[in-house]
């Protein structure tokens, strides 16, 4: 099933929000609609963030009239700065519009045509990247998977936040594919679901057998089921190894450390923020309050009540057993590891 793709002079997108019950595509005619649907989880995940929004600027270029009143490169930027809004915290979105205006850069002096058609090979490039390096995570990945394993992951990390194979959940949908014997426990993901409407969902279609579990049983399942491994994405990663992802993967890291099981994380390399040293500079979204309150638009509490809603937390380095990205397995000390994986020019070897 295609997440994201280009049609005609439009995006369309598969509208996770309505799944696992519907199936349902929106259509993006303007790069405003793009960054709507993107701050509403219509699309949802990093690598898959990153790869709308690099279609969202090719299509700001369709956008673009001669009577908008300011230039070309004007609208470009103006499109960059309302989708990177959109959501702070995954660093994907940010690389994903830089590699789209250095683009831009080196055609500007091009016909309209030519930077249309130019805009939009980049983002088709951008999105084949992320597909055939989340094959090569899965490959890597899955050879740490012992031959009978209990997983926990979280959240959402396959092809619906990826646009492609998907991050960690692509590492276990490999280690099954591998003829492994895994079975995966899914705590639901508050506040919106996305463990029990999504990865649920995935892992049934792909036949890998799972059990659905609330978040708050996370230490009932490490004591009493044996958890052999967890595996999770990542929103950013910094350069000492700290990263950002759903909020309540921090408390799911302590659980993992204290019963001694591996922890490990699942992630591109354009999910790596080498500009920010420590994971405490790294930018929290916080989102609203409805999403607490109400489930499925279902007012569960108090009307109006105070609300708590960061989107994602931090994780030390220290409680990081792995990085797994397209290049392989990347272990501690992660300054030295994460650092010797770019060069000079802060691009990835």
């Amino acid at each position: 099933m295609e997440v994201v793709y280009w049609e005609g002079q439009r995006l369309v997108l598969l509208d996770q929000t309505k799944l696992p019950h519907q199936t349902t595509y929106v259509t993006c005619s303007h790069y405003q609609e793009v960054a709507e649907a993107i701050y509403s989880l219509k699309v949802r995940g990093a690598p898959a963030i990153g790869v709308a929004a690099a279609y969202g600027c090719a299509l700001a270029a369709f956008n673009y009239r001669d009577d908008l009143g300011m230039s070309l490169e004007q609208f470009l930027d103006q499109a960059g700065r309302e989708l990177l809004a959109t959501r702070p915290t995954a660093v994907n979105l940010r690389w994903a519009l830089e590699r789209m205006n250095d683009v831009y850069q080196n055609i500007r002096e091009k016909s309209l045509e030519n930077v249309r058609s130019g805009l939009l090979e980049a983002a088709l490039q951008i999105h084949d990247r992320e597909r055939k390096l989340e094959e090569k995570m899965a490959t890597f990945g899955a050879s740490l998977v012992p031959p009978k394993a209990n997983i926990l992951t979280y959240c959402n990390t396959g092809a619906l936040a990826t646009a492609g194979w998907g991050t960690a959940l692509g590492v276990i949908r490999a280690a099954h594919n591998d003829g492994k014997n895994v079975r995966v426990f899914v705590p639901e993901t508050r506040p919106v679901l996305q463990g029990a409407r999504l990865t649920a969902w995935e892992l049934h279609g792909a036949g890998i057998p799972y059990t659905l579990i609330t978040d708050n049983m996370l230490g009932y399942v490490f004591l009493h089921e044996g958890i052999d491994l967890v595996l999770v994405g990542a929103d950013r990663i910094v350069s000492n190894g700290d990263f950002a992802n759903k909020i309540g993967t921090y408390g799911l890291a302590v659980l993992a450390k204290y019963h001694q099981c591996p922890f490990y994380v699942v992630a591109p390399s354009s999910t790596i923020d080498l500009n920010l040293k420590e994971g405490k500079e790294i930018p929290i979204e916080m989102r609203d309050p409805r999403e607490v309150r109400e489930i499925r638009g279902q007012l569960v509490s108090v009307k109006n009540c105070a609300v708590l809603n960061p989107a994602f937390d931090v994780t030390p380095h220290d409680l990081v057993t792995a990085v797994i990205t397209e290049k392989g397995v990347l272990s501690p000390p992660f300054k030295k590891s994460i650092k010797s994986s770019f060069d000079e020019e802060g691009a990835y070897r």
